[in-house]
This record gives C-alpha cells, structure tokens and sequence, in this order.
C-alpha cells in the first residue's frame, strides 16, 4: 500500500504488513484463496474468463454464510451495518443530504 503513511495518519490506525512467506499471518487473505480455488484453479488466468461469468463467482461467495458473520452471509452482515449506521445517523429514506 503506497500510501499506508497517509491512511495511518488521517485515520489514526495503525497499518501492519504480513511477512513474506506467512501465510498464517493472512488468516482471511488465505481464507478466500481457498474459496476461490474451488472455482479457478491455481495460476489461473482470470482473463480467460467475462466479467459476467467472474460476477457468478463473486455473487456465489458473497451468498455464503460465514463462521466469522454468526453464519451471516457478507451482504447480511453488510446490509445489517447499514442498517445500523442509518438508525444511528438518523437518515430518511427520500432526504436529500449533503456529501
């Protein structure tokens, strides 16, 4: 990441980088490679393929439950947050609000 300075600065996170060779350092990196793998095999080229067909796959993993997610899918956990943030930030549907 190019810019990790400017990110840690403005965000006030600290960024980490795994070392090289450590997969166990890259738990949900590791993790997805492994999802992936079921469906391209390794060294596979991506460009072998159309974006509707690389969607398919995208939309079959973002619809699987999670261990991480209480066994949420991604867009529940996702859509659940929103939820959340927009209770809390008190926005109404049809508002238009400043960006």
């Amino acid at each position: 990441m190019a810019a990790h300075k400017v990110f840690a600065s403005a965000t006030d996170m600290k960024v980490y980088f795994a070392d090289p060779h450590s997969p166990w350092q890259r738990g949900t990196n590791e993790n997805t490679n492994g999802l992936l793998r079921q469906y391209f095999s390794k060294g596979t080229a991506l460009s072998g393929y159309t974006q509707v067909e690389l969607n398919a796959v995208a939309e079959r993993l973002n619809d699987r439950p999670r261990k991480t997610l209480s066994f949420a899918t991604p867009k529940e956990a996702f859509s659940r947050l929103l939820a959340e943030l927009n209770e809390n930030l008190e926005i109404k549907p049809g508002v238009a609000y400043a960006t």
